[in-house]
């Protein structure tokens, strides 16, 4: 009986430390959703810090409405600092910023406007969506 234990043990040890090694290796994908420019400051600064705890983590940020505005050329924050600057720095760091084209013609705001780190997508509900529903990606709302 004792024989047949510790190979149940053993076996059973060795299930858990697979599937602990395969949720180790297993890619940590999130979408980060801003609506309103004014959280801006704070989505760019979570994630920030989501890439300096988990620099492996692949982040996108899909911006809609009036939370576009800080993806536009010459936006500024409450400091007067350019959030190009910002957007350039996370983009170097692997982070994909998402436009809404939808916004973009609801405001007759031109394409051109859009920092070009930036992509223009068709709907940025759509794309929260598909990320989420087709691509695993986990939400973030800072």
């Amino acid at each position: 009986m004792t024989i047949l234990r510790r190979w149940f043990a053993a076996i059973l040890l060795s299930l858990l430390s697979c599937t602990a090694a395969h949720a180790a290796q297993k890619e940590e994908k999130v979408v980060y959703h801003v609506n309103d420019a004014s959280n801006a400051t704070a989505a760019l600064r979570n994630i920030r810090n989501h890439l300096d705890a988990s620099p492996q983590a692949t982040i996108v940020l899909v911006a809609h409405g009036p939370g576009i505005d800080f993806l536009l050329d010459g936006a500024i924050d409450k400091q007067g600092y350019p959030y190009d600057v910002a957007v350039r720095e996370l983009v170097k760091r692997g982070v994909s910023f998402r436009v809404c084209n939808n916004t973009l013609q609801g405001r007759n705001i031109d394409r051109q406007r859009v920092l070009p780190e930036a992509v223009i997508v068709p709907s940025g509900v759509a794309e929260l969506s598909r990320l989420q529903a087709q691509e695993g990606y986990v939400y973030i709302k800072p």
